[in-house]
């Protein structure tokens, strides 16, 4: 039985290429986060996903792998879910669709049932996922909202994640892509680093995700963001 992701308000993103201090990972799973989403754009291997799973998936959190090209996907029995990114504004159609058809072409086997598509719309073109998919970053909430019909309207997919990776977002364009969506979930992910930044991202969108500020800010912010929107 897979977790319900759809029901998620607050996810915590680990980067397998950092390093978790003794002890974090049992504080960040029991912070009171609804799921432990494993996802980097940089130097992600088979090797540190899996060391950073042995360290987290003691704890009965819902866990989720976000591949950084589909070719890194996992089918391990300890997670839930793996959501993979299209980059729908991509100047680059690899992130859109090409990587993913390589990966099908090559695949043993897929699990279906746990895949989840997500349409990532990247704004932090100095980002290391702006930088490496060509994302055109200079849009304005109108850019951003016609994105997001496309992916949910046309192309159907269930999370649209508004990612401005390691930055905070300018909440009117988050707002122009919540005002926009109509089925999927909408994710926002990027800079939170207060309690009052989840609140107000939260408001906004239905799910935030905290990355960064489990490494930079520690356990007792990454818990006041969660008490900012349960």
């Amino acid at each position: 039985m897979h977790a319900n992701w759809k029901t998620w308000a607050h996810v915590t993103k680990l980067d397998p290429d950092k390093r978790l201090p003794p002890g974090a990972a049992e504080e960040i799973a029991t912070s009171g986060t609804d799921a432990l989403m494993l996802s980097g754009t940089l130097n992600v291997t088979q090797e540190n996903l899996n060391e950073l799973l042995d360290q987290v998936s003691p704890y009965g959190l819902p866990l989720v792998v976000e591949p950084a090209s589909p070719d890194c996907a996992i089918f391990d029995g300890r997670i839930d879910h793996l959501f993979v990114p299209s980059v729908v504004n991509a100047n680059d159609v690899r992130w859109i669709v090409g990587k993913h058809y390589t990966w099908l072409r090559h695949a043993n086997s897929i699990d279906w049932d746990m895949v989840v598509p997500e349409a990532y719309i990247v704004l932090n073109p100095n980002s290391a996922v702006g930088r490496v998919t060509g994302a055109d970053c200079a849009l304005s909430g109108r850019d951003v909202a016609a994105f997001v019909e496309v992916a949910d309207r046309y192309f159907r997919f269930p999370i649209v994640y508004i990612e401005y990776s390691g930055r905070y977002g300018d909440p009117s364009i988050v707002q122009a892509a919540s005002d926009a969506v109509e089925h999927a979930v909408l994710y926002y992910g990027g800079g939170i680093r207060s309690a009052e930044q989840a609140a107000e991202m939260g408001r906004i969108a239905d799910t935030i995700v905290v990355g960064n500020a489990v490494y930079d800010e520690g356990i007792d912010v990454l818990r006041a963001t969660v008490r900012a929107v349960q």
